[in-house]
């Protein structure tokens, strides 16, 4: 292919490099140049212009990106016109992306011009979705690079092809454990049925059991009998052994144990086994999450019917670090968490919209204004130390905490919303600090036994990073929280608070029962003001 600039007789034929805009004149990138295209360059005063040219043997961009996407797509794939070089592949049906990596590494080393490329092998696909493209990089290739790389694609095979997901009965079995709530087993199962979705399919059987080898048998073989075609386990506790719970009842059920663990992290405790030829997953904790983890790469392949080998598993550790697991303690951390050093926040910094002009925190209650009651509950606990985040009326507050051996951390962005003072609250705990319990100020019946209870309930070593109080399957404040959510507490934006962002970690919650109203009654109005002032009497 000629390539450069030319006067304007000998670009006839050529294809125009780059597009050319002058007066009236508009000429895109790719026209090809013929007397029309001549006659109004000539016209806008351009004598010049930098075309490509065909030579003998070449073959154009885009008829060439269209004969390589047609020797590359296979089953369940279909390749769209090719245009400016390029041809498209989509996936015909939802299902898994299957690639053949090392040939088409073979292909793009053919020619610098010559390129294809596709979505990470073992993607789940929707139906429809771009997975591939064939992209020629100039405006022509040599006849001959070109015959390679279909040789190359042919020879292959299929490049890329999809394979539809076929397993659609799925049967779910978790075991139980003193201290598992059933509501995590609930999310477990809420999470699951999004994750089959895509792919179709269902859950025809769920049981819960004890976390027992004899009984998770016998729960294995009669999820088998109703017709599953994948099981999965969600243990009570992680398995920590091929000769655990859970291995141990899948040999039990005639079954044997493919492979346990992964490179994936969050994934590693994944156990792969199988029973009559039906797949059983012993799920990892983190699949207990909806966020990416090393359990969705295999239920993906699983569900597509596609066999998920031991070398597989061995070669996911090269992109297999998917995130930072929060629910984990960190080195730096163990020894401060042993100590049990938490410090209490009190939210001091509202607005008061709906108390009609009164700032509630300074209203009286018992004799006293109402924040400095909740302060004092802090103060009165094992928590130190005990900081007070302002903002609103700022020194009216401290004027009302007089004499308290409090810290203070003013918070200017308060009109934001709560995340903005629990952040500033956060910021303010000290290094030494394991976590901290967040109070609010208008909840003035908080108790201080309240506060030592969250305290003696935090056992990260046990899975306890978060505790809350919990009534009737209603969850109240304070909550307290383990240093290692402090980045996440960061992230919240406009009133959400951190009792909501409990919601997302079910599998780091501990919660503890709440004997009075204390933990679920805040004040926002002069009518539950005055009420809970008639209820003190």
């Amino acid at each position: 292919m000629k390539f450069g600039s030319l006067p304007l007789e000998e670009a006839r034929g050529g294809v125009a490099v780059h597009s050319i805009r002058k007066d009236k004149l508009v000429l895109k990138k790719g026209t090809k140049i013929g007397d029309a295209e001549i006659a109004a360059l000539r016209a806008a005063g351009i004598s010049e212009i930098v075309v490509a040219k065909l030579e003998p043997g070449d073959i154009g961009e885009d008829e060439a990106a269209q004969a390589l996407a047609n020797a590359a797509k296979g089953e369940n794939v279909r390749a769209d016109s090719a245009f400016t070089g390029r041809a498209n592949l989509f996936a015909e049906t939802a299902g898994v992306l299957v690639v053949d990596k090392a040939a088409i590494d073979r292909l793009n080393v053919i020619d610098e011009a010559i390129t294809f490329a596709t979505l990470p092998a073992f993607q789940p696909v929707a139906e429809g979705q771009m997975i591939a493209t064939a992209k020629i990089i100039p405006f022509a290739v040599s006849g001959t690079s070109h015959a390679a790389a279909l040789k190359a694609a042919q020879a292959a095979g299929d490049l890329v092809r999809v394979a539809p997901y076929r397993v659609k009965k799925i049967g779910v079995v978790s075991t139980r454990l003193p201290g598992l709530a059933e509501k995590v087993i609930e999310k477990t199962l809420k999470v699951t049925r999004a994750r089959l979705a895509p792919a179709g399919a269902e859950i025809i059987s769920e049981q819960r059991i004890e976390h027992d080898a004899g009984k998770l048998s016998q729960s294995i073989k009669e999820t088998l009998t109703a017709g599953a075609e994948l099981v999965l386990i969600f243990g009570a506790s992680a398995i920590a052994d091929r000769r655990d719970v859970i291995p141990a009842a899948i040999e039990n059920s005639g079954g044997r144990i493919e492979h346990f663990g992964m490179p994936v992290d969050p994934g590693n405790l994944m156990l792969i086994g199988d029973v009559n030829g039906t797949p059983v997953l012993g799920a990892p904790g983190c699949a207990r999450s909806p966020k990416e983890n090393g359990f969705d790469w295999v239920l993906a392949r699983l569900l597509a019917g596609l066999p998920v080998k031991r070398e597989e598993i061995a070669g996911m550790g090269v992109g297999g670090l998917l995130m930072e697991i929060v629910t984990r303690p960190q080195p730096r951390e163990e020894a401060v968490i042993a100590k049990k050093n938490i410090a209490a926040v009190v939210l001091a910094a509202g607005q008061s919209r709906r108390m009609e002009g009164r700032n509630k925190l300074l209203e009286d209650f018992r004799g006293k204004p109402l924040v400095r009651r909740a302060v004092e509950a802090a103060l009165g606990s094992k928590a130190s130390p005990v900081i007070v985040v302002t903002g609103k009326d700022d020194d009216a507050i401290k004027r009302a905490l007089a004499g308290l051996d409090v810290r203070f951390a003013n918070n200017p962005d308060f009109a934001e919303g709560l995340s903005s003072s629990l952040k500033a609250g956060i910021r303010a705990v000290p290094e030494e600090s394991a976590g901290a319990v967040i109070c609010l100020g208008d909840m003035p019946n908080v108790a201080s036994v309240l506060i030592d209870r969250l305290i003696e309930g935090f056992a990260p070593e046990r899975g306890a990073m978060i505790v809350a109080p919990v009534r009737d399957r209603q969850r109240g404040n304070p909550v307290l929280w383990a240093r290692r959510f402090f980045p996440e507490l960061l992230k919240l934006e406009g009133d959400m608070g951190a009792r909501k962002l409990a919601n997302f970690y079910d599998e780091g919650l501990f919660e503890i029962a709440a004997d009075d109203d204390g933990a679920f009654s805040d004040i926002d109005t002069p009518e539950a003001l005055e009420a809970a002032r008639k209820a003190a009497k």
